[in-house]
C-alpha cells in the first residue's frame, strides 16, 4: 500500500464518525440502486464503512468495498454480517486496484476523487482502468466548485474530470448533485457533481 493509513483509520475511532460517514447511503447512490444501476460485479472503491457496497449487495450484486482504512473495513464487514449481506471488504490501496487481480461491471467513488493531488488524481484513473474493462461504468461522485467557502476537501469543476477521464473513457453525464453530511459541520450538505464515466 502506498497511501498512508494512519489519518484515515484516525477517522474511524470508535468514538467518532468521519462527516462523510452518514450512516445509510448517499441519497444519489439510491437513486442509481433503484434504476437498476448497481448490479453485476460492482466494486466502491474508498468504502469507508461499506454503506454502498451493501446497498449494491442488497439489491442483488456481487459486491465488493476496498479502503486504505482497517477500522473502516472492521466497521463495513460488522455491517454486513449484522445485515445478513455477504459482501468481501478488504483493506487495499485504491492507487493499485491491479494488485486485487479482479475485474468489475461497475465502480462506484463517493466522495474519494476529490482528495487526491493532481499526481495521484492521474494514478487513481489508471487504477481504474485496471479493474473496469471497455463498457464498464463509474458513478463518481465530488465536491464540488459550487460549494462556497474552504471547509472540506478540494473543489472539483467539470472540466477538471472530463481532462481526468479523457484517455480511454467517455463522461457521458455530470450532473449537480449534493452529499449528505453528518450534523456539526454547519450545514446538512454539500454541493457535488455527479458523473457518469464509461470504459471505451
Amino acid at each position: 500500500m502506498t497511501t498512508p493509513t494512519a489519518g484515515w483509520d484516525s477517522a474511524y475511532e470508535a468514538a467518532s464518525r468521519p462527516p462523510w460517514d452518514i450512516g445509510r447511503p448517499q441519497p444519489a447512490f439510491v437513486g442509481l440502486a433503484d434504476g437498476g444501476l448497481l448490479s453485476g460485479r460492482v466494486l466502491d472503491a474508498g468504502c469507508g464503512s461499506g454503506e454502498h457496497a451493501l446497498l449494491a449487495a442488497a439489491r442483488g450484486a456481487d459486491a465488493m468495498g476496498v479502503d486504505i482504512s482497517p477500522r473502516a473495513i472492521e466497521r463495513a464487514r460488522r455491517k454486513a454480517d449484522e445485515r445478513g449481506l455477504t459482501v468481501r471488504f478488504e483493506v487495499a490501496d485504491v492507487l493499485s486496484l491491479g494488485e486485487l487481480g479482479l475485474a468489475f461491471d461497475t465502480v462506484i467513488d463517493s466522495g474519494l476523487f476529490h482528495v487526491f493531488d493532481d499526481a495521484d488524481r492521474a494514478r487513481y484513473v489508471t487504477s481504474l482502468a485496471s479493474v473496469l474493462p471497455s463498457g464498464g461504468t463509474c458513478y463518481l461522485m465530488c465536491f464540488s466548485d459550487r460549494q462556497p467557502g474552504t471547509l472540506g476537501p478540494r473543489r472539483v469543476r467539470q472540466e477538471e474530470l472530463r481532462t481526468a477521464f479523457g484517455d480511454g473513457w467517455a463522461v457521458t453525464a455530470i450532473v449537480a448533485d449534493a452529499f449528505e453530511v453528518n450534523p456539526g459541520l454547519g450545514t446538512p450538505s454539500a454541493q457535488a457533481w455527479l458523473a457518469t464515466i464509461r470504459r471505451v
